[in-house]
Parts: C-alpha cells; structure tokens; sequence
C-alpha cells in the first residue's frame, strides 16, 4: 500500500486538495490564490524567462516508502537544479499532480510542508497547476519558470576547444544514497558509520541544487548543465551539444568522504558513482584565462568547483581511469527509455 493511503482522513474531493496547497502560492500575486484556471506572470525588466519541466514518478524517481515532504522537495530541487546552471533565478512554478489514489490529508499537508521549505529555499512560489487521479503511479509533475539577464544564459552548447571542466560539490553521494536505501545492510559492508550513512542517503533524497554558483557561471563559464543522469553521460551531451570532444579524469573527480570510504573498500564503485545520476552538481566548461576567477567566485559563495578534464575539437569522451587507462562503461548513465 503506497504511504500517502493510510488510515489518516482521505480527501474528499479537488476543491480540498487545492485548499491545502493554495497557501503555497502567497507572496505571487499573479496566481490568485488558485482561485482562477490561469495565473500571470511579468518578466522582470531586461530578463529572458528560462522555462524548465521535469517530472518525477514514484517508483522511478523516488521510493514508494518515501516522506511526502522528501517527495516534495525533490520535484522542485530537481527542477531548480537545471535554472541554476543557466545562472538564472527562479521566479514560480506550476504543478500537476496525478493520484493512483485519493491522498490523505496526512500525506497532503507533509508534501505541503516539503514544498513549503523548498520554496523559501529557492525563493519561488506556486503559481498553478492542476490534480487528476489515473492508473499508475503517483506522478509530481513541475514546471519551473525563471529569469536570467537578457542574452546571458549559460548553454551546454557553447563550450569550446581548450575550456577547463569543472564540476561542483561532491559526485556519487546520490547513486550510494539509492543503494542503501534499498539495501541498509551496505553500510556495514562499506564500513560507514550511522551519520555517514544517513548523509548519502539524505543527498539522495534532498538535493541541494547550486544556485549561488549563477554569478560565477554568469561571469566566467562558457557552457553549463545540470548533472542529473550520471557525470560521464552528461559531459558526453555537452560535448555533443558543443560539436566538440574532450577527457575526463576519473580520479580527479571530487568525492565526499563518506564515498571515498566506500571506494577505498570497493574500487570498482567508482564507476558506478561517474554514471550513477540524482547529482544534481553544476558541470561547467570554463576558458583557462578565467579558471582563477570562476574557482574565486565560486569559493566567494561556499561552493568548491574541482577541475576533471579539458575539452578537445577532436570528436569523442575519453574516460580516464585512475590508473590513467581508458575506463569502458557498459553503460553512462541513467537511460530514460
């Protein structure tokens, strides 16, 4: 039985789902309360709006076991994560949400409360949507919306012959975090103690997308994306995008110490961590004259930006292993079909 079907009070109908999330839209003026079937928006002054959807899906994108107020954060984490690497703000965001099931009020008021505190987080407000009930699995479905200086938007399709690679944050925390939350008994077998633990599973199931890091890519990047389906997979579709090739050094890539515990017991992990995905870190090609700076800008706001690889206008990836040896994947990264 899914955990938003529990023995609290089910919903009675649309007109009380929307009355629970309704205060979600205070502070956005344009979404009249969800009193009204649309909702305004006004572009701030010299801004390009930068639009953004990305569902997620129990059983996909989450565990059926999961908090409603983890649920919650992740659907507009992973949406805020992609605005943040086109250095653009977010302004609100519509949302439609599809039920296998009536929610209870329980589970309503704790997805409620998950998007509340992701909402001052991101500095953004719901602004609309809509609800149904239909075979399958619950379905949180948002669309982002936000703005960025005219003309400036950071692409994944601008990088160049000769830009630095770099990464932020920390690679492969979500893809353990996934592992021992299907299986706990993991974290003996890697030697982590209960906060190490706790912690990888905590970057899977809350993101922290980068938003500070938009001054520095604003500045100084030439090409940026989120990394969502696994570092190698998306390097690869940044060089694709870019017509460029380029290398990534496996060793260099930055690790949290709970995963370099893990990798210490179990090499081979670190493949598993390159193309895992649920990162949701800043990939960013960067020209060498402005390495110094991005890596200042970005330490200005608290976020490390690591250098692990160059990019080449010869085509094709090439992984390096630590042993400085091509690596072969069987597969990159997460496949969406």
């Amino acid at each position: 039985m899914p955990t938003y079907a529990n023995n609290s009070e089910v919903i009675s109908g649309e007109e009380e789902l929307i009355a629970l999330l309704a205060p979600l839209t205070e502070g956005h003026p344009g979404a009249f309360g969800l009193r009204d079937d649309c909702a305004l928006l006004t572009p701030p002054p010299g801004a390009d709006l930068v639009l953004k959807t990305d569902p997620i899906a129990e059983g996909v994108h989450f565990l059926p076991e999961e908090a409603p107020e983890d649920i919650a954060w992740k659907a507009l984490a992973v949406n805020v994560s992609d605005l943040a690497a086109k250095g653009a703000t977010p302004l609100g965001y519509l949302m439609a949400l599809s039920f296998p099931a009536p929610p209870t009020r329980t589970w309503t008021e704790g997805f409620v409360h998950g998007l509340r505190n992701a909402q001052q987080r991101f500095g953004c407000h719901l602004m609309g949507g809509d609800t149904d009930r239909r075979p399958g699995p619950l379905t949180v479905s948002i669309t982002l919306i936000g703005s960025v200086p005219k003309g400036r938007a950071v692409l994944r399709t601008t990088a160049r012959a000769g830009d630095l690679l770099f990464v932020s944050g920390a690679i492969g925390d979500a893809a353990l975090g996934l592992a021992l939350a299907k299986e706990p008994a993991l974290a003996a077998a890697w030697g982590l103690s209960q906060p190490e633990a706790e912690f990888l599973i905590s970057r899977y199931r809350h993101p922290e997308p980068r938003l500070a890091l938009g001054p520095a890519l604003l500045q100084h990047a030439a090409a940026a994306m989120d990394i969502s389906d696994g570092l190698v997979k998306d390097f690869g579709r940044m060089l694709q995008a870019s017509g460029m090739g380029g290398r990534l050094r496996a060793g260099d890539v930055p690790l949290s110490a709970a995963a370099r515990k893990v990798v210490a017991r179990e090499p081979e992990r670190l493949e598993q961590l390159i193309t895992g995905g649920d990162d949701y870190e800043v990939l960013a090609a960067v020209p060498a004259s402005r390495a110094a700076e991005f890596r200042a800008t970005a330490g200005s706001v608290a976020i490390c930006v690591t250098e692990v690889g160059r990019l080449a206008p010869d085509a094709g990836l090439l992984v390096e292993g630590p042993d400085g040896q091509p690596m072969r994947f069987d597969r990159t990264g997460w496949e969406h079909f």
